[in-house]
């Protein structure tokens, strides 16, 4: 059989659970498709990344058409989603905050979506270039991967959502109630002993030392919780050579590590501009402290 036949024979049977792939699991790394040298390169992730964003703008344009009041089904179906995403991301990061965020969080949870179940796509990750190997055929380069089962694709992400975050935050909030809340005393002086105050302070000092360092690592934590599920659930599939039933499995972890990653995005945003007194605070807002 030759390597073609292979090919097209492997993508015609993902759909029914088959795969002649051997079950040798998935290289953490994305394979380059065209090397440029020098450490530059374009790889089957980022080619996945870029030909999947420009076809769910493709999609989105074609469902909507021409917006106009009484909506078609095309865009009452975005409508729907855009209005159930705003039920879930107001509430968390404060509607003084919220125009600014949610066209972020809206794309974050599509996009995260949409390649998190690439990997359930025919061919994806196993039509490429690869070698017989006691009689299976072992990919090596696959020409399509999934943009989120890459490291790298992750970690980008996460560092957008870390920068959006830190604009966000210092607009709407500013670096005086930014301070406050790392660092300030939230004990209530009134209801405190005198002699207690300032232990606290100290206290609270230290805490928001602890703070400033989770706030670093966000970028880290959110791109391996992200890539660790997605990457494994790759495995999954070609350990099981494509068993059926992990398609559903599969189907709801993608939307949940979607959301995941978009839930705490907002959460993060939220805890500093849902609340009153910030630097921006509408006029009517009561002064009250940081309601996390």
């Amino acid at each position: 059989m030759s390597r073609f036949t292979r090919q097209v024979s492997t993508s015609i049977l993902l759909p029914l659970g088959v795969s002649p792939l051997a079950a040798e699991g998935v290289a953490p790394g994305a394979s380059k498709l065209v090397d440029f040298g020098n450490g530059w390169a374009i790889t089957n992730a980022m080619a996945t990344g870029w030909a999947g964003s420009a076809l769910l703008v493709a999609f989105v344009l074609w469902l909507i058409g021409k917006p106009s009041i009484v909506p078609s089904k095309g865009q009452a179906v975005v409508e729907s989603l855009i209005e159930g995403l705003r039920g879930i991301f107001e509430p968390i990061v404060g509607k003084q905050a919220f125009p600014a965020a949610f066209p972020l969080l809206v794309t974050f949870f599509v996009f995260i979506l949409f390649h998190n179940w690439m990997g359930l796509f025919p061919g994806v990750g196993t039509v490429g270039w690869g070698q017989v190997i006691e009689g299976h055929f072992q990919m090596t380069r696959p020409w399509v991967r999934p943009h989120n089962a890459d490291f790298n694709g992750t970690i980008a992400l996460a560092l957008i959502s870390f920068g959006a975050w830190a604009i966000i935050v210092f607009k709407f909030a500013g670096p005086k109630l930014i301070l406050k809340d790392l660092f300030g005393n939230k004990a209530d002086k009134g209801e405190t002993p005198g002699w207690l105050y300032p232990v606290l302070s100290v206290v609270f000092l230290v805490v928001g030392l602890i703070e400033v360092f989770s706030i670093a690592i966000r970028p880290f934590t959110l791109s391996v919780r992200l890539f660790g599920n997605v990457y494994g659930g790759e495995n999954l599939l070609h350990g099981t050579s494509f068993f059926f039933a992990f398609y559903f499995m599969e189907l709801m972890v993608g939307v949940i590590q979607a959301l995941v990653f978009t839930l705490l995005t907002a959460v993060y945003i939220g805890l500093l501009c849902n609340h009153e007194g910030g630097d921006h605070a509408h006029d009517d807002a009561h002064g009250g402290g940081a309601h996390h």
